[in-house]
């Protein structure tokens, strides 16, 4: 969409050929290779790692990252469309896809040095290697300052002890980025980014949960017992990983954002077709006017939640400080996916409530997008910070 020029924001969300392009092959290979399998995926909560690795055939899992290591090079607005186009089939599968391309990867291609991009990114970027990133703890999720991992530095390596929860890939990754403590409890500058990779002795994974929904996306814990990790798997210096994190999550959040509105775009297009299909009193239910606002609010909401994206990406690829924008678009369409998946399956009625159509499976899926990558509550938080600023 263009503004007139006379009330101009300077931002344009034209799509582009490149967009274009990107969408018609995720909606391709979606449909041929993610479709059919999404119920069996679910049911048995299979992470299926072969999947991710032709999404790397494709350019798909290093979206964002310069061709120079082995990625496509493009931009959010083309990663935006890439989330959404798979999300709009099968939650998990965007999930895992976002949370590899923006928070494992895209940390590394953030604040790693150049020598460290060479090692990882091309593995990364092709899904050679499928990656994880830890964060969050048992004890502290919000309160991420307080974390109970801890990195002891010894001569050239790091000794890192404690655990990490809701990691996704935990169990199937083949590298992590894990923030551990180097310094006091509580302070800002007292965390550290490593690069951990699997088979590093005393780097093991936890338990796998069994969750409501994004079954197809694996969540384990990452256990840490005595794992020695070389000094030069640290990004950037010491005590810079929080500050690192908090950008990383700006990113993080256009890429839940997009999940979000993937997963509303699904359920609303599978309602709006029953809508049309199924007949009550002689006629279509879309022409009973209950059925018809409820279709006219999610079709509102959702154009709305895909401006805030399509802002909050044209920021961030501008390079501008979008933290308020990133909260905002993530916040809103995080809701909005919840509440068009829920009118979805009341639109279906009885069928909305089984395994054979799809808007229960959305309905199951969209709940997370309040929760990972920082729960609505602490958008609010964040949004109002940056308001009063």
């Amino acid at each position: 969409m263009s503004f007139p020029a006379e009330v101009s924001t300077g931002y344009d969300f034209s799509i582009g050929d490149n967009q274009r392009m990107v969408a018609q092959m995720v909606k391709d290979f979606a449909e041929k290779n993610i479709r059919p399998h999404v119920m069996e995926w679910d049911e048995a909560q299979h992470f299926p790692v072969e999947l991710f690795k032709q999404l790397g055939e494709l350019g798909l899992m290093g979206v964002l990252v310069p061709e120079e290591y082995g990625g496509s090079g493009f931009g959010y607005f083309e990663y935006v469309t890439t989330i959404v186009e798979i999300a709009k089939v099968c939650g998990s599968i965007g999930l895992s896809v976002a949370a590899h391309n923006s928070l494992c990867t895209g940390h590394i291609l953030n604040f790693a040095n150049e020598e460290q991009k060479h090692r990882w990114l091309p593995k990364l970027a092709t899904a050679e290697w499928i990656g994880a990133w830890g964060l969050t703890e048992a004890n502290t999720g919000s309160d991420a300052l307080n974390m109970r991992t801890t990195a002891v530095l010894d001569g050239d390596h790091y000794v890192v002890n404690g655990s990490k929860n809701w990691i996704t890939h935990g169990k199937s990754s083949n590298i992590a980025i894990v923030m551990v403590r180097t310094g006091e409890k509580g302070d800002s500058h007292g965390i550290s980014a490593l690069v951990i990779e699997k088979g590093t002795p005393g780097f093991t994974h936890g338990k796998k949960e069994n969750k409501l929904g994004m079954r197809a996306s694996e969540t384990t814990e990452l256990i840490f017992d005595n794992c020695r990790v070389p000094k030069a798997n640290l990004l950037g210096a010491e005590g810079e990983g929080f500050k690192q994190a908090m950008k990383v999550l700006d990113g993080g959040r256009i890429s839940i954002a997009a999940l979000s509105l993937g997963i509303a775009k699904g359920a609303f297009e599978a309602a709006v077709k029953y809508a049309k299909e199924r007949h009550q009193f002689g006629q279509p239910i879309a022409n009973f006017q209950g059925i018809s606002f409820k279709i006219a609010d999610m079709a509102t909401e959702i154009e709305a939640a895909e401006l805030l994206i399509m802002q909050a990406a044209d920021m961030k690829n501008r390079g501008l400080n979008m933290t308020k924008q990133a909260a905002m678009a993530k916040y809103y369409a995080s809701e909005v996916a919840v509440r068009t998946a829920n009118d979805a399956v009341q639109i279906f009625g009885g069928y909305g409530y089984t395994k054979d159509f799809p808007v229960e499976k959305f309905y199951r899926d969209a709940k997370l997008c309040t929760i990972g990558e920082g729960t609505s509550e602490i958008q609010k938080i964040v949004i109002g910070r940056e308001v009063l600023r």
